[in-house]
């Protein structure tokens, strides 16, 4: 089987392991994601902070977000622009959304739109990670497109990206590919990892 189709089953496996969670196995993660999350002093005070609205199963954002607007931090979701680049568009608990072509909830009518490097967190989706930072993402390449800039520059930077997953879809090594933009961290319901110290096959001079 070549890396293509291993990486397809393996996202297939994944995908079908978190869609069989029970309502109180998604609770339970969203309660200790808060508390893995409230370690990292970025979440508690950046002003522009970004997440998705979690769809296939994905680990819910439900008691991470309004802490923010208590923070008086704004948050934005993701809006796909033009040559499949995202874009975010702030929303509020209540505001209106529609589906987009994979009916994914986006926000209506979002007034100013903001680029990816305007934002100072961003909360990514993935189906599998490493401890190295390494994202198995759904395959369209969106996240990777629109965070390519930070490749070019010294990592960790603004916007910090948070790969937000289950414990279940961690893996001992994603292969990289020249277009991957590393996670900075990954928040699980267990632990938050730090992927810029947490490298096991790179030992640092420090």
């Amino acid at each position: 089987m070549d890396a293509t189709a291993q990486r397809r089953e393996l996202r297939q496996s994944l995908a079908e392991r978190r869609r069989a969670l029970s309502p109180p196995e998604r609770m339970a993660a969203a309660q200790g994601l808060r508390r893995s999350l409230e370690q990292l002093p970025e979440y508690l005070t950046d002003a522009r902070v970004a997440g998705y609205w979690a769809s296939h199963g994905e680990l819910p954002l439900n008691l991470v977000i309004p802490p923010l607007a208590i923070r008086g931090q704004q948050f934005l979701l993701p809006v796909i622009g033009p040559g499949r680049q995202l874009r975010f568009a702030p929303w509020q608990s209540g505001d209106d959304v529609q589906p987009n072509r994979y009916g994914i909830p986006e926000p209506v009518e979002p007034g100013e739109l903001l680029e990816p490097f305007q934002l100072d967190l961003v909360f990514v989706p993935l189906l599998g990670f490493d401890r190295r930072g390494n994202r198995l993402g759904h395959g369209g390449g969106y996240y990777d497109r629109s965070f390519a800039f930070l490749n070019d520059q010294v990592r960790p930077t603004e916007p910090l990206l948070i790969g937000i997953a289950y414990s279940f879809q961690e893996l001992p090594q994603i292969d990289e590919e020249t277009w991957d933009v590393p996670l900075d961290f990954v928040a699980t319901e267990r632990e938050l990892i730090d992927c810029t110290t947490s490298d096991p096959h790179h030992e640092t001079g420090a």
